[in-house]
């Protein structure tokens, strides 16, 4: 086993959680000494570029038409495969469900992993709604929480209206603003859906990914930061209670090293942030618990034109290289509206590009109880295919959560009918656990070391001076919207309370 050189900070993961760490942490130190590993490699040219934005026709090409489902286990620029894979090395770069590495997951069978440099990050929809209510984890201090949330759209760049409304697309908020406005304040009322992209003039908008968050992981020319993609960090290495780097190993033959670390930054997501802690011995009460995913109700109807008084000539249509018209938003409102909206609207097209019909695509996210039941259990003997403790997924929904799943349905069913006739029997559907890639809980922060919780408000792990968290499975709250900008908030005070230490221990 070959050392490699000692690193200031090694931050593990490189989706969209790990680059903001990493920008966070040059901006408050240009000659900190940087190290990101990542188990997958490159897809495309470049690490850490969305698929959306790739010049690969092929690529492109597959990841729009997953896209275009609104269904976001869908989103890949590889095959999404489910049955166990034959090794790692062989893994085509992509996403996978977390069946295919081996892991018992039939109770969340959706469930998914980045299998690639950038994470989820070059897969993601890119939508960036704001969390408010009880998403909210402000520890007693919502102007340090504002802050930090105004932080992450910024580096997110978060466009407000992003893609529309079109005419036909103000009609359609028109009917969600009869039914919900005065429902919450007048900025949560229906409006478009805030997106992290790049607005042009014409054609497709460039989303965020890591590249574009972190340009260095992406182009280079950052002589403190190094990427080691194709690596795998299998265990954190522990000293007299103290985290003094990580165990490696390249995938593509096995060569195991160590890295040694001032500090270390896991930000692998929900599900291999708590496997490699619980790989590496660091086993809190909480480790794993309090799995939580809201629950996707997707559905889709026809906008009757007739009823609307709208031409097939005067559709929308999409912009070169985006698949939707319209990308809306209903936000959710407490008790009085619980669910998170998401309206992606579509004009198909016929080979001569004549519009044949407006679809008005309608996902609610209804919130989940968060609660130590819904947990991964890890493995001491059984190994998955990356030879990681084996995952076990134990999730189910309370009858709390059932009652508010069925108003869900009913819901859907109801805005449907406002655009067109709709048969909810094949035009809607709940659809299987995991669906929605936005896993959260399993690693949560907290303000006491009690047991119900992995780590303090800044992401640092209970017990550990120089350990830290970052990404969506730090997020303690049950959460509605998308979950990215408020994973994000972690990234971001992790990022601040590691550069903090390191002031401490220069000045001394």
């Amino acid at each position: 086993m070959t050392d490699t050189p000692r690193t200031d900070v090694l931050v593990v993961g490189s989706g969209i959680m790990g680059s903001v760490v990493a920008r966070q942490l040059r901006d408050s130190d240009p000659a900190l000494r940087i190290t990101m590993v990542d188990g997958g490699s490159t897809i495309g040219a470049a690490p850490g570029l969305h698929l959306h934005d790739l010049d690969d026709p092929d690529l492109w090409a597959r990841y729009n038409e997953r896209v275009a489902t609104g269904i976001q286990g869908m989103y890949t620029g590889a095959e999404v495969v489910r049955e166990v894979a034959g090794s790692l090395a062989g893994l085509t770069p992509g996403m996978f469900h977390a069946l295919a590495f081996g892991e018992d997951t039939e109770a969340m069978p959706q469930a998914a992993l980045a299998w690639n440099a950038g994470g989820m990050g070059v897969h993601w929809t890119a939508a960036t709604p704001w969390p408010a209510g009880d998403e909210v984890f402000d520890f007693g201090d919502p102007v340090g929480w504002a802050t930090d949330l105004d932080t992450a759209r910024r580096i997110l760049a978060v466009t407000p209206a992003a893609i529309g409304p079109t005419e036909v697309g103000s009609r359609v908020l028109d009917i969600l603003r009869r039914r919900f406005d005065g429902v919450g304040p007048h900025d949560r009322r229906p409006q478009p859906m805030p997106m992290a992209v790049t607005p042009t003039a014409s054609g497709p908008m460039p989303r965020t990914a890591p590249g574009t968050i972190f340009p260095a992981l992406a182009t280079g020319g950052d002589r403190a930061f190094t990427l080691l993609t194709g690596t795998l960090a299998t265990a954190l290495l522990v000293t007299d209670g103290r985290v003094t780097g990580a165990r490696l190993r390249r995938v593509a033959d096995g060569a195991a090293s160590e890295l040694h670390a001032d500090t270390v930054v896991v930000c692998a997501d929900a599900l291999r942030t708590p496997q490699l802690l619980f790989a590496s011995g660091i086993r809190p009460p909480a480790l794993g618990r309090r799995l939580n995913e809201h629950a996707f109700i997707t559905a889709r109807v026809l906008l009757d034109l007739d009823r609307f008084g709208i031409d097939l000539d005067t559709l929308p249509l999409p912009r070169p290289g985006e698949f939707s018209t319209d990308s809306l938003w209903l936000p959710h409102n407490g008790s009085a509206q619980p669910f998170h909206g998401q309206i992606m609207n579509r004009t198909y097209v016929d080979d001569g590009g004549r519009a044949l019909a407006h679809s008005v695509g309608l996902s609610l996210y209804a919130p989940v109880e968060s609660r130590p039941e819904n947990r991964l259990v890890f493995s001491d003997t059984e190994t998955d295919l990356a030879g990681m403790p084996r995952i076990t997924v134990e999730f189910g929904y309370s009858d709390a959560d059932r009652t508010l799943i069925d108003r869900a349905l009913a819901e859907v069913r109801s805005l449907a009918e406002e655009f067109g006739p709709f048969d909810p029997a094949t035009e809607s559907a709940l659809l299987p656990p995991g669906s929605s890639l936005h896993q959260t809980g399993t690693v949560r922060s907290g303000t006491a070391d009690d047991g119900t919780s992995v780590c303090d408000p800044d992401g640092r792990v209970w017990g550990y001076d120089n350990l830290y968290l970052a990404g969506n499975g730090v997020i303690p709250t049950a959460m509605a919207a998308n979950v990215t900008l408020t994973g994000a908030v972690t990234a971001i005070r992790a990022a601040r309370a590691v550069a903090v230490r390191n002031t401490a221990l220069a000045a001394h």
